[in-house]
Order: C-alpha cells, then sequence, then structure tokens
C-alpha cells in the first residue's frame, strides 16, 4: 500500500477556500438524496458555501436535473456527452478550468478511470499555480480502505456480479494479497446451479464456513441474479452471511450496495465503498488515476 496517500494527500482545510470559485468532480450517480455519493457532494457544497467560495460548480455524469436544485449551485451532470470527457482531453480540461482557482476530487467511484475530469484537469489546474484537494468522502475512502489489507487476521475476498472482464482481472490481481478468493456471479471458476443464475448450494455452504472463519472480508458483486426471487439465495445468504459475522467487513459496487440495502443489511458492515471498480483497483494497486493526479 503506498504510504503517500494517508500522510500526503491533499486534504481541504481552514482557508483553502475562502473567496476562491471552486469546480468540485462530485460522483453524481445518485437517484436518491439519501445515497452517500450525493450526501458527500452536498455536504461539500454546503461547506464551500459556509467557507464563502467565490462560486462552486459541479460536474460528473448521472443523477439527473433534480441535482441542480438539490445542490443549489451550478450542476453539469452530463460531462461525459463531450466525448473529450473520456479521452482525458488537456483541452478540455483547461477549458473546465477556466475561471476557476480550486479543484476539488470528490468522485472516488470513478477515480479509476483516466478520463479528463479526474486526471486531466487537476494536472493541468497544478500547472497553473492552482490549488487541488481531494474531498472528505475521498478522504474517507482512502483512509479505510488503506487499512483493510493490513489488518490482521484471514482475509477473503468474495466477488461476483457479471462485468466479467474487470472483475476477472482484479480477482486475479488481489489473489495473492488475500487468503481465498470466492467467485460467484457470471465469473469463471465460479460453482453455478444448473439454470446459470445463482451459485450452487454447495457453494453456499463452502462460502458460509470460509466467511465464518475469517477475520477480514472484501466483497464486490452478487452472487447471482438476485433481482429474480428464485435466483436470489446465494446473494441473500452470503451477504448475511457477511453481515453476521465477527469479521471486519467492507462492500463496495452497485449491485452488492443495492442488495445489501435490499437485506436490510446495511448498518452491519464496517464499511461500504461508493465504487466497486475504484475500491478493487485501489485495494490491488494502492493507488487510483485520480489519486495520482492529486499527489
Amino acid at each position: 500500500m503506498d504510504l503517500r496517500l494517508t500522510t500526503h494527500l491533499p486534504i481541504i482545510r481552514e482557508g483553502s477556500v475562502d473567496g476562491r470559485s471552486v469546480i468540485i468532480r462530485a460522483d453524481l450517480e445518485a437517484d436518491v438524496a439519501a445515497d452517500p455519493r450525493f450526501v458527500a457532494t452536498h455536504n461539500l457544497v454546503q461547506y464551500l458555501l459556509h467557507r464563502k467560495a467565490g462560486a462552486v460548480k459541479v460536474v460528473g455524469h448521472g443523477g439527473g436535473v433534480w441535482l441542480v436544485e438539490a445542490l443549489g449551485v451550478t450542476v453539469n451532470y452530463n460531462i461525459r456527452s463531450d466525448l473529450r470527457e473520456e479521452q482525458n482531453s488537456v483541452e478540455f480540461a483547461a477549458e473546465l478550468a477556466d475561471g476557476f482557482d480550486v479543484y476539488i476530487n470528490e468522485a472516488f467511484g470513478v477515480s479509476h478511470r483516466r478520463h479528463a475530469s479526474i486526471d486531466a484537469l487537476p494536472r493541468w489546474m497544478k500547472t497553473q499555480g492552482r490549488e487541488v484537494y481531494c474531498g472528505p468522502r475521498f478522504t474517507q475512502e482512502v483512509d479505510t480502505l488503506a487499512q483493510v489489507l493490513t489488518r490482521p487476521g484471514r482475509k477473503i475476498l468474495v466477488i461476483g456480479g457479471v462485468k466479467i472482464k474487470d472483475k476477472e482481472k482484479y480477482a486475479a490481481d488481489l489473489e495473492p494479497k488475500f487468503d481465498l478468493v470466492l467467485k460467484g456471479g457470471l465469473l469463471p471458476g465460479a460453482d453455478l446451479r444448473p439454470d446459470g443464475l445463482d451459485i450452487s448450494d454447495e457453494s453456499i455452504s463452502n462460502f458460509k464456513f470460509q466467511i465464518s472463519n475469517s477475520q477480514v472480508i472484501v466483497t464486490a458483486g452478487v452472487m447471482g441474479k438476485y433481482e429474480d426471487e428464485s435466483a436470489q439465495k446465494g446473494t441473500r445468504e452470503i451477504l448475511t452471511a457477511i453481515a453476521n459475522s465477527k469479521a471486519y467487513k467492507v462492500a463496495g459496487g452497485g449491485d452488492v450496495e443495492a442488495a445489501i440495502a435490499k437485506y436490510k443489511l446495511t448498518d452491519k458492515f464496517d464499511w461500504i465503498s461508493v465504487g466497486g471498480g475504484s475500491m478493487l483497483e485501489f485495494l490491488a494497486t494502492g493507488t487510483l488515476p485520480g489519486i495520482e493526479a492529486l499527489l
């Protein structure tokens, strides 16, 4: 784990934004005000307004029109509509930076993407002598996840879902860092029922045994098509076993977060990350493109 992260992350402090114009890269993939992504953005905006920032603009993707009224500042919730965003265009970064003194990344969940608003924008602003920071939720994510692999005890990774390409790579990258990797969903090596919609009863039994004998558990992705009543057994039983275990338990990713909420297990997890891919990449590499751009 990169020790620079907990000691050198640029964090907003008193006086950092007073009277200055601020652009926030937020994670706007939220449908309701209770979503932790929205809560983090809303809290940061309120802090900046309280600190009398000169102007505040929020950029991101997803969420929709309701965010503009809910946040009370200028919002671009469709930044990916400009192709230069995903091309990590310096030209686009310079346009975004125009008129702003300070950049804040409060989008941990997408900071594994090397996109303009994540990577080129803070780098460009630094070359112009402007300041860049990470937001409070971003800082909390990094500090919490940095401790996962250093905690004592047997560690297991429970990984599933349908994004096979990404998840298969993360499972392989993380295998040396965990005592055991348990695969569900559509990942190669998962033991599924004949219909392919859920993990087998044998897998459920084995997973629950391994969970009961572990001290640190990271879970990312569901075990099957849990939206279907007939195929939710694996996801429900495995998440319930994790939630009720005495282990230190961390989850990440939209599908597993939704499943945890569905089974009313949210309060039993020690940490639920706002990003599945970013969480896994951070655990695998100790950093993210969005972090490197700030350091």
